[in-house]
């Protein structure tokens, strides 16, 4: 199981929800973070909860729909010389659901696509190089689960194209030190899913979180967080080794 007290970790969308768990997992194990958000001021509180928790970490900011903002939160980030380790493309938007899906208008799709997707691949492209010349590196691309949804077609589409992406590039890094994995936390309660859904935050971990362990040197596989609901992390890591 991979040790990550002391690597640097790049948590995208850590204010609240999914994001802010995993933030305060990684840090209880000694993991070095870089807090993402739309502003500085979201990641304040999680900022000051993992510094007491004895870790490095700091904070960017960038609106993932705008590219420029994304190019210069990555800059930010390889001015401060931070070599980046672990990557969590939690962050994403379900932009709106449409009960007359047949009138869904196209901007749906364009601010999906462009946070659920396009941004987490750019991030992905400028990291990746860098884990590759190091010769370790963990990916964790958050997914969703949600089909047959019409109602949710810009949300559900750029998923799917998520899916696509990591697997595709996952093909790439089998068998090195280097591994993309795609992680979906269930339908919880956050503010994206709803006060109505199923699953509490808290069940999403280890789940969500196990692809940073795991060092099997496979990629491209789905890890469901609610199969490893109530696991030890030790046990959620032997249970991954044994999924597709």
């Amino acid at each position: 199981m991979t040790d990550v007290k002391g690597k640097w970790a790049l948590i995208t969308g850590a204010s609240r929800g999914i994001g802010y768990q995993i933030a305060i997992f990684m840090a209880k194990r000694g993991c070095n973070l870089v807090l993402h958000s739309r502003s500085l001021a979201h990641t304040e509180k999680v900022l000051d909860e993992v510094k007491k928790l004895g870790v490095q970490a700091y904070a960017v900011q960038a609106e993932l729909s705008d590219r420029n903002a994304v190019y210069r939160m990555l800059d930010e980030i390889e001015e401060k010389e931070t070599q980046i380790d672990i990557l969590f493309n939690n962050a994403g938007v379900q932009v709106a659901y449409r009960k007359d899906y047949f009138k869904t208008p196209v901007e749906d799709f364009t601010q999906s696509f462009m946070i659920n997707t396009i941004a987490p691949a750019m991030i992905c492209y400028r990291l990746i190089p860098g884990m590759a010349e190091k010769g370790f590196g963990r990916i964790i691309n958050t997914t969703s689960g949600i089909q047959k949804e019409p109602e949710q077609a810009g949300y559900s589409a750029s998923k799917a194209a998520l899916d696509k992406f990591t697997k595709d590039l996952g093909s790439r890094l089998e068998g090195t030190n280097v591994m993309i994995n795609l992680a979906d936390p269930g339908w919880c309660r956050t503010d994206l899913g709803g006060p109505h859904a199923p699953n509490s935050i808290e069940s999403c971990i280890p789940g969500i979180v196990v692809g940073a362990f795991v060092d099997d040197k496979r990629s491209g596989r789905l890890l469901n967080a609610q199969a490893f609901a109530g696991m030890t992390l030790e046990d959620a890591v032997k249970k991954a080794y044994t999924m597709e």
